[in-house]
């Protein structure tokens, strides 16, 4: 097992008492990151039904269940053929344990099929589903010492893998041939599911996924984002090079911004300001460097289980009310400077919120 089994089960138990108070007899858990957090091991398609109170249930794929039980702590499972057969073992352990009232997490991950809330809800009619998102992204934002060494870990891999590919960076290569570096480098280092986006201009994307004819030319930049994970935690690192020997003065201007932006990003963000405070003092730095119009607004995002988690303060207006608080991590700059004929320009490091509220950088 990669973690303790005791950290685990205090999670677990945690939970529990949080879903409890809430007036729930029980969850029923699809979403791979939260998976994760409650049972220490990436397992598809994840399934796991946590009562209010005795040990969860994992739902394995026939034959799958001796692997599964080598890597956690979760002893209680019901094997399935197939996902009718899934959905109806579902409904049967529901029935078993007497639900009425039931959470499930509403997140945007790929195994939270909405065809598995449809099918339940039609078996389960008289089972009221409550979403408990707010609940699992409270506990997961805060985290332990077993999480924060290994989204260091990740933060290590990260740095290597993106030397490599900043490294191969010439003109006539693809976005792909670029992130083929990076990916090689990360999967020899242990990372198992990471994420690298590349974007080469002139043509600026927010999310580079890296295209084939994507083709790197000279007088543009190129921003490389890199996500490593390590036991499933992440660390993310962007850097952009701009390719030939003389910047413009637009080029120039843009870099220059950026990284003004992202060294008062790291002095203001302190638990004694919101987020929201230090969106406007960076909007001072955009509006002095003319490129207001040209950046995307909010900054910073939580790390952990996922490349990008609560608090999202470039998608969910709400979160940039909240405060960084100590064991928190955060990535940032995230937004870029999209600058159409040259590319985007970014600067992003991972960041531990420490317990006196200083940032300990863990990608730079």
């Amino acid at each position: 097992m990669r973690f303790p089994e005791e950290v685990l089960k205090k999670r677990m138990k945690s939970f529990q008492e949080k879903i409890s108070l809430k007036g729930l007899d029980g969850v029923m858990l699809r979403t791979m990151s939260s998976y994760i957090y409650f049972t220490g091991i990436r397992w598809l398609r994840p399934a796991l039904f946590i009562p209010r109170e005795g040990d969860p249930i994992a739902f394995i794929a026939r034959n799958e269940e001796s692997g599964f039980m080598k890597k956690t702590w979760i002893k209680n499972i019901i094997t399935y053929a197939d996902g009718g057969d899934l959905i109806v073992n579902v409904t049967k352990t529901v029935r078993e344990f007497k639900i009425k009232k039931i959470g499930m997490e509403f997140g945007l991950e790929k195994d939270a099929f909405i065809l598995f809330y449809e099918m339940f809800k039609r078996l389960n009619r008289n089972v009221e589903v409550v979403d408990v998102a707010s609940i699992l992204a409270e506990m997961r934002m805060r985290k332990d010492d077993y999480e924060l060494n290994a989204i260091r870990t990740a933060g290590k891999m990260a740095k290597k893998a993106m030397e490599r590919a900043l490294d191969a960076i010439e003109p006539g290569l693809s976005e792909t041939e670029i992130a083929a570096e990076a990916y090689h480098t990360l999967y020899k280092l242990g990372s198992e599911y990471p994420q690298v986006y590349v974007n080469a201009g002139p043509y600026p994307r927010v999310h580079g996924e890296p295209h084939r004819d994507s083709i790197i030319k000279k007088n543009t930049f190129v921003t490389v984002v890199i996500s490593a994970d390590y036991n499933g935690y992440y660390s993310n690192m962007t850097r952009t090079i701009y390719v030939g020997d003389n910047p413009s003065i637009e080029a120039k201007k843009a870099m220059d911004c950026m990284d003004e932006v992202y060294n008062k990003a790291v002095e203001l963000t302190r638990p004694e300001r919101n987020f929201r405070e230090v969106i406007k003092a960076l909007d001072e730095i955009y509006a002095k460097y003319d490129l207001l119009d040209k950046r995307l607004i909010g900054y910073a995002h939580g790390v952990g289980l996922q490349t990008e988690e609560v608090p999202i303060t470039t998608i969910v207006q709400a979160h940039r009310a909240m405060r960084p608080k100590p064991r928190m991590v955060l990535a940032m700059i995230h937004a870029p400077i999209m600058y159409d004929g040259l590319g985007q320009v970014k600067k992003e490091d991972t960041f531990i919120v420490n317990d006196d509220g200083t940032l300990e950088n863990i990608t730079a």
